[in-house]
């Protein structure tokens, strides 16, 4: 299996854990409240699953694979931009940041 692959595997198990977690443990939805974006949170949580299913289809069907991974990276910026608006540090933004990159070098290493 190549590394892009693995990449891929890997931040769409990752966002499919995200997305579930919104729906089933009381912690994600209070940090969207603690953002400011309560009502964001349940789009966000779809988004996240419908990335991580995108990045398992592209495997097969590279524009797919584009569309889903500039998503999730999009997705990923403006939480970077949240968390800096609302003063978080560096550790507590970093997932966000990671995956930001994560999903921005899976869109540019498939086109």
């Amino acid at each position: 299996m190549r590394l892009l692959e693995v990449l891929i595997l890997f931040s769409s198990l990752s966002f499919l854990g995200y997305g579930v977690a919104y729906f089933t443990t009381p912690n994600m939805k209070s940090e969207f409240i603690r953002f400011g974006l309560a009502k964001f949170g349940t789009l966000t949580a779809i988004l996240e699953i419908v990335g991580a299913i995108g990045l398992l289809v592209g495997l097969l069907y590279n524009s797919i694979l584009l569309i889903s991974s500039g998503g999730l990276a999009l997705l990923m910026f403006f939480g970077v931009i949240v968390r800096l608006k609302i003063k978080d540090g560096l550790l507590a933004s970093s997932p966000a940041l990671f995956y930001f990159g994560l999903n921005l070098y899976i869109f540019y290493a498939s086109m």
